[in-house]
């Protein structure tokens, strides 16, 4: 089984990730911000990735490095337990609509960092979340897993 466990400890953060590549979906997610628990649930539920993750961050000073450091910590546990990601498919890619939306993500871990980030949410926040803060988790995770991600709303405004 492909499996890992992180810890990373910064002055703001403590951040406990593990995941199983070969899972099902299960999550137990808690990183403090409601919204972001929720989207990380999903791609768990998704992708049939097992993610287990517990954010303790300074999230009385913002939310940034709580969801900064969670990509940084997601990035290295998939890499870890991918090894040396012999026998994987490199690339890959993703439609998906979702009302009156349509966004794509492709990835490639290539071992080149590179995030290609075309995403106008229309909004400030959702939740108690800053909608700039995907922009960086996505930007640690790409900077940690060394992949290349391109994440591209075509069309919809919600």
């Amino acid at each position: 089984m492909r499996k890992s466990e992180v810890k990373r400890k910064t002055k703001e953060t403590e951040v406990v990730c593990s995941v199983n590549l070969d899972g099902v979906g299960i999550s137990k997610i808690s990183t403090g911000v409601g919204f972001f628990d929720h989207m990380l649930e999903l791609l768990c539920h998704h992708s049939l990735i097992d993610i287990n993750m517990v954010v303790k961050g300074d999230t009385h000073v913002d939310l940034r490095h709580t969801v900064e450091d969670a990509g940084y910590a997601l990035a290295q546990s998939i890499i870890i337990a991918l090894g040396n990601k012999k026998g994987i498919r490199r690339y890959g890619f993703f439609y998906i609509p979702m009302d009156e939306c349509l966004s794509r993500c492709a990835i490639d871990f290539s071992g080149r960092p590179e995030l290609v980030w075309k995403v106008n949410l229309g909004l400030e926040k959702l939740g108690e979340m800053d909608t700039e803060l995907f922009h960086e988790f996505f930007k640690a995770f790409t900077n940690e897993a060394k992949c290349n991600l391109h994440i591209e709303n075509l069309y919809g405004s919600n």
